[in-house]
């Protein structure tokens, strides 16, 4: 049987979620995406259409993909048995 690995998908999906974070927060100064960054924002504290805000998002999402990917992983895990 094959099982997932809760930290290997926690991480890989915490790093994709952290960069699209950080590039939409980036965006956001230019004017797009302006609405997600709002939604965002009231999520992740300290995020916002700045180049620190970007990043203190992308730490956000980098925590929020973790747990994400980790519960994932162990309901897959769950179900595979």
């Amino acid at each position: 049987m094959n099982k997932c690995s809760p930290n290997a998908l926690g991480v890989a999906i915490g790093v994709l979620w952290a960069i699209y974070v950080l590039f939409c927060g980036i965006a956001a100064m230019f004017g797009w995406g302006v609405a997600l960054v709002e939604a965002l924002s009231s999520l992740y504290i300290g995020y916002g259409p700045s180049v620190s805000g970007a990043l203190i998002g992308a730490v956000w999402g980098f925590i929020d993909g973790y747990i994400a990917g980790v519960v994932i992983a162990w309901i897959y895990n769950s179900l595979a048995k």
